[in-house]
């Protein structure tokens, strides 16, 4: 029997340990997708105790932990942090085989030292523990990413956002990692939603540019997405249910707008319509100035009306869509390979029976001298476990050429998650340790030195254009 999680964690092989221990483990990480604040990071904010940093805004345990049968009142609500602690604890050893398990203590030995493993009984050990540790200024945002080996970060930042903490860290010339922002214009695209005649205000005010129509519309976009290259923009991401494709005039776009602006109803027809023109649009703009375009889809978001009215979005009542039509995801990226305008776009997509749709609508619009100009992205939210993981490489290796995936991301609001890099180091080394095991791929230390390393780190260096040495 093996030590629990020890040092050979997940890798069975010889070559699957040579590979992790000389190639991946110390690798940089390159955090190119996650939803931490800024402000923490210019403020280098220090936490008061290990749920602030562990459970306050992580809505993957929350989720587990109703389904253990917590009540809300310690998971969202007004009981202490020590008691709402104390049941997470209570739950965690009900997680066997789940990956918060073993992320938790990934956790809580590289940060905290911490051998054991947390239950209701250990938890008062390791709340105090894990307090003293995080009382520390070696604990504080900005020391716990350069401890993590990180070497840039990119936030979720809406187009009127004001990246005021950005500029506030990069003038600070005692942090050198780079803090840049992705641009998220998920409120632009939602135009049946109540709040969009107020955010087109909003985005009329920030950009001084009055959104009457689309062409006016365009040139507030193309005024912020200006700002967001000053800045040090190179990523965009949105988030849909899937990708849409209905074709429209410039005039059924402009009375479908006009509409939305004055907060009318709208067909989902109409809906498609205007997401239709406007993604194409900033997919072109994007094709223009080399940004690479993210699509999260595949997700239906706050199913528990009664939880969304009383939390709000992203409290852990989302669930996965079983319904992402290829067709219009491939017209979506033909009509832009019509004008020779597809961006470098990485897809994302919750449901795993997509894996194979992505990968091979993605082999349909290759072109020279781009690799992976559309790819697929890593497994995300309800599937970066290890099967989830798993499966989408294999995937990507039988459809796709893995040697250039872009490799892991941390998509988390928690400073300690970037031992999820180290979680899906382990399950890639062990994957192709065994492939080469087993003579399904020559023991040549040459190539898979580049394969483990591009994978982990220096093929997103590179794609997404960032000022990074190689590894």
């Amino acid at each position: 029997m093996k030590p629990f999680m020890d040092k050979d964690f997940l890798l069975s092989t010889d070559v699957a340990k040579q590979l992790y221990h000389d190639y991946a483990e110390n690798a940089p990480i390159l955090d190119y997708h996650c939803h931490i604040n800024p402000q923490e990071i210019a403020e280098d904010r220090q936490f008061d105790n290990i749920f602030q940093v562990w459970l306050g805004g992580d809505h993957y345990k929350w989720r587990q932990m109703r389904t253990n049968g917590v009540p809300e009142e310690y998971i969202t609500g007004d009981k202490s942090d020590r008691e709402k602690f104390q049941k997470w604890a209570e739950t965690m050893p009900k997680l066997i085989g789940n990956p918060l398990y073993h992320w938790s203590h990934l956790e809580l030995r590289k940060y905290f030292g911490y051998e054991g493993y947390l239950n209701g009984d250990t938890a008062e050990e390791v709340w105090n523990l894990c307090n003293e540790k995080l009382h520390q200024k070696s604990m504080s945002v900005r020391n716990i990413i350069k401890a993590s080996n990180v070497t840039l970060i990119c936030t979720t930042d809406d187009p009127v956002d004001t990246l005021e903490w950005h500029q506030k860290i990069k003038d600070d010339p005692t942090f050198d990692v780079q803090v840049l922002p992705a641009w998220r214009p998920d409120k632009v695209t939602n135009i049946e939603k109540p709040e969009f005649p107020s955010y087109m205000k909003k985005l009329s005010e920030r950009s001084g540019i009055e959104v009457k129509d689309f062409a006016s519309l365009k040139e507030a976009l193309k005024n912020r997405l200006d700002f967001f290259q000053s800045m040090g923009c190179k990523v965009t991401d949105h988030a849909l249910r899937y990708v849409m494709y209905a074709p429209a005039t410039d005039a059924e776009v402009d009375e479908i707008l006009k509409k939305g602006l004055k907060g009318e109803a709208l067909t989902d027809l109409e809906c498609a319509k205007y997401r239709t023109a406007e993604m194409q649009f900033l997919a072109k703009e994007y094709n223009k100035r080399d940004l690479v375009f993210q699509i999260h889809f595949g997700c239906v978001r706050d199913n528990n009306a009664d939880m969304y009215n009383k939390l709000g979005a992203d409290t852990g009542f989302d669930s996965v869509d079983n319904y992402a039509p290829a067709d219009q995801l491939a017209a979506f990226f033909n009509a832009l390979s019509a004008t020779d305008e597809i961006p470098k776009t990485i897809l994302y997509s919750l449901n795993p029976c997509d894996n194979t749709t992505i990968n091979t609508i993605c082999g349909c619009f290759c072109k020279a001298p781009t690799k992976n100009r559309i790819t697929q992205g890593a497994a995300w939210w309800f599937n970066d476990h290890k099967q989830g993981m798993t499966d989408q490489l294999i995937n990507y290796a039988n459809l796709s050429t893995l040697g250039n995936f872009n490799g892991m991301l941390t998509d988390s609001r928690s400073f300690l998650s970037y031992t999820r890099h180290d979680y899906f180091r382990r399950i890639l080394c062990e994957l192709i340790g065994g492939w080469v095991e087993n003579g399904e791929y020559p023991y040549d230390k040459k190539a898979l030195e580049e394969i483990i390393k591009g994978i982990s780190y220096n093929n997103a260096a590179r794609y997404f254009g960032f000022d990074l040495e190689q590894c």
